[in-house]
């Protein structure tokens, strides 16, 4: 249309006026919205309808003609280059992401949406571009001790943690069902974790600097509680008629890799959980994330959760990294896993014997989310 309205113009205008040059602008137009065929295309179509324009002008024995269609075809040549090269990088790209959810698929395995008395969900959003799996890490796991949950942060971010990552998975996935309690879990993955560092050193000499912040989380069966081990990480924040509090644990273990600690170095902590609570299990990307003006990102002061008679695990999370997002314009610093869990038994489901007791165990203070956190592990 651009060709044909120029052209037209260049009809009805007078003889000594020449619009031929215009026409560059249709070939630029199309370089900036379309592929490098449509661009050659248009290009051509330009150069026949510029020789028009000057013949029409009285210019064919003018050297301003081989002048228009010269500029046309280096300005086209050039333009046409450009979008081959940018749709060559479009498609490498695509392959990229391609690939990259396809690790994901296979290293971070998807969290099922309901386990048991458990609604799950999850997200992640890697710091790096086109990258879909990183340095932060989550799984689940239904064994005969109860549901339990991993969440971790490798050192660094982004893909060259992605090694790291498939080995604390690796050996949870194999070691969560062989251990009665939380605390001999987190001592096996700490012999795991060391063992994984030992054969990095041989090639990396930088491997025996790496960690792993990890919180282990585990549902009994008899249900109405949840015990935690934290190795470095952050306890998770509970979210309970409307306000959310973050439970006060005991000091947590050194992150995995650092200690090689065994079973009892490991403190549990064990807290009560009503029907309808949701626990947010997160990474310090989350927690460490700022805005343009260094102000750090609070879920607790940001007004969430804005109706909490309807909050499930998935909206909860959306608004969550929606606001996130909002609070850093978009721009993450470091990678960013979350978790929620939702306790929903099915109604007038009795309580098995014993579990009330297990409960009233212990049951520890809560402190606001807004107060100081424990110093975060420094990466």
């Amino acid at each position: 249309m651009l060709v044909l309205i120029i052209t037209a113009i260049g009809f009805v205008a007078p003889s000594d006026v020449h619009l031929a040059s215009l026409l560059i602008a249709a070939p630029a137009l199309m370089a900036a919205i379309s592929t490098a065929r449509a661009t050659c295309a248009v290009a051509a179509l330009s150069v026949a309808a510029a020789v028009t324009c000057d013949v029409h002008d009285g210019l064919l024995r003018s050297p301003v003609l081989p002048t228009h269609i010269a500029a046309l075809m280096v300005v086209s040549a050039f333009l046409v280059a450009f979008c081959s090269t940018r749709d060559r990088n479009r498609r490498e790209a695509s392959q990229l992401r391609a690939v990259s959810a396809a690790a994901q698929q296979v290293v971070l395995r998807p969290l099922p949406r309901r386990i048991e008395d458990l609604k799950v969900a999850s997200a992640y959003r890697a710091a790096e571009r086109m990258a879909e799996v990183g340095g932060d890490l989550y799984a689940a796991a239904r064994t005969p001790y109860g549901i339990r949950l991993l969440i971790g942060d490798v050192k660094g971010k982004g893909l060259q943690a992605l090694d790291d990552t498939a080995a604390l998975l690796g050996a949870f996935r194999e070691a969560v069902h062989q251990h009665r309690t939380l605390p001999a879990l987190a001592a096996a993955l700490e012999g795991s974790v060391r063992r994984h560092v030992a054969e990095a050193s041989a090639t990396d000499a930088h491997a025996p600097e790496r960690f792993i912040t990890a919180l282990l989380v585990e549902f009994p069966p008899c249900g109405g509680l949840v015990r935690t081990v934290s190795c470095g990480h952050p306890l998770p924040l509970l979210l309970r008629d409307g306000l959310i509090t973050a439970p006060a644990g005991q000091a947590p273990a050194p992150p995995l890799g650092l200690a090689g600690l065994g079973p009892a170095a490991y403190r549990e902590d064990c807290f009560p959980l009503a029907p309808r609570d949701l626990l947010l299990l997160y990474t310090d990307g989350l927690a460490e994330a700022r805005d343009r003006s260094g102000a750090f990102y609070s879920v607790a002061d940001r007004g969430i959760p804005r109706d909490a008679a309807v909050y499930d695990p998935e909206s909860l999370l959306r608004d969550v990294m929606a606001d996130l997002l909002r609070h850093t314009d978009g721009r993450l610093n470091d990678d960013v896993a979350l978790v929620a869990v939702q306790y929903v038994p099915e109604p007038g489901q009795p309580e098995p014997e014993g579990c009330a007791a297990m409960a009233g165990q212990r049951v520890p203070t809560t402190r606001s989310a807004t107060s100081a956190p424990e110093p975060p592990v420094r990466r």
